[in-house]
């Protein structure tokens, strides 16, 4: 467990996990025309399909970057599940720019909230890790060819 802790990539996924398992369900994604904040629970009682799936997808990402955390006797693995998160991620990206361009122009300018940032944040976190775990299975390739 020790050897874990003292891994860059282990802080980059706990940031992944502590952002789209946790503080995405407190953020605002967007301001609706009366002003009031929509967060990723009131998407589950919207009435756009698309939108529902979003806050499943969070959860999703989040357990995968908390399953691939403990991965880390298995580099490959890691490295196979910190990818799939990436697709997810992104799937998210574009599920959330869409229904933000999509928002109607009224006259009052609709605000986008913080909350629209995550998966993009997350990426990058997820793509840091990846560079690590591959950094560190080169190393351990290396020494083993020294043996």
């Amino acid at each position: 467990m020790k050897s874990m802790l003292q891994r860059i990539q282990t802080v980059y996924l706990l940031l992944a996990v502590l952002l789209s398992g946790g503080l995405a369900f407190f953020l605002p994604f967007w301001n609706e025309s009366v002003g009031v904040p929509v967060k990723l629970a009131d998407m589950l009682n919207g009435e756009d399909n698309l939108l529902r799936i979003v806050p499943f997808l969070f959860m999703v990402s989040g357990i995968l970057s908390l399953v691939t955390l403990f991965l880390f006797k298995n580099r490959t693995r890691q490295i196979i599940y910190n990818r799939l998160n990436i697709v997810i991620n992104f799937l998210l990206l574009g599920i959330v720019v869409y229904h933000l361009l999509m928002l109607s122009g009224e006259a009052n300018v609709s605000e986008k909230g913080i909350g629209a940032i995550i998966p993009l944040v997350v990426i990058v976190l997820l793509a840091l890790a990846n560079k690590a775990i591959i950094k560190d299975d080169k190393l351990v390739k290396s020494v083993d060819r020294l043996r």
